[in-house]
């Protein structure tokens, strides 16, 4: 017997009554499929250092954030994305900033904190970025790094409502008891914090 056109089929009618009597929590739902956000900062690409470079934490809950430690890798940006992925290295930066474009990378987490100032306190309470170059070679702090990293600075103060000022952005030579000298001497705090205060 042929259907009248446009009458849907016994079998697709049958299919339509079986759905209909699954339960919808049993159905899937886009929001079980969805993943997790890999970045905290809406363009940075993700980067992810290696678990056993950081620790899993769940800040400003657990830690209060109230500084940002300032970084240069003394490394190009891929050996220092490298870096951060090799388990073996016990070191990680929440952000790195490439010196050519100023294009960002998120390899921490920011509720995590990220083995980078040397000071366990101030690993706890900061957010540590580092800027692709070397301390000796000003050509690596470039116009679109300084300013890539100002936007994001100012958008980590915000957030976490730190004060754009020297006392909270600091060097990882100010921080107590490091040994490194970063970003070094040739780093332009004055134009870096005016930068950070305009946005």
């Amino acid at each position: 017997m042929q259907r009248p056109p446009g009458e849907p089929s016994r079998r697709r009618l049958l299919n339509r009554a079986a759905l209909a009597a699954i339960p919808t929590t049993l159905l899937p739902s886009s929001r079980a499929f969805a993943r997790p956000q890999a970045v905290d900062y809406p363009t940075a690409q993700p980067a992810p250092a290696s678990t056993s470079n950081y620790t899993a934490s769940n800040r400003p809950s657990s830690h209060a954030i109230d500084r940002v430690v300032v970084h240069v890798t003394q490394e190009t940006w891929l050996d220092t994305l490298a870096i951060f992925q090799n388990p073996s290295k016990k070191v990680s930066a929440h952000y790195v900033v490439r010196s050519e474009d100023g294009h960002v990378a998120q390899c921490v987490r920011e509720r995590d904190i990220g083995w980078h100032a040397g000071n366990w306190t101030y690993n706890t309470r900061s957010i540590g970025i580092e800027h692709e170059g070397w301390v000796d070679r000003p050509e690596y702090f470039t116009d679109t790094l300084y300013q890539s990293s100002a936007v994001l600075t100012a958008t980590l103060c915000a957030k976490y409502g730190i004060p754009r000022d020297r006392r909270h952005i600091i060097g990882h030579n100010e921080v107590p008891g490091a040994d490194h000298t970063d970003p070094g001497p040739l780093w332009d705090w004055s134009r870096y914090i005016r930068l950070v205060q305009s946005v």
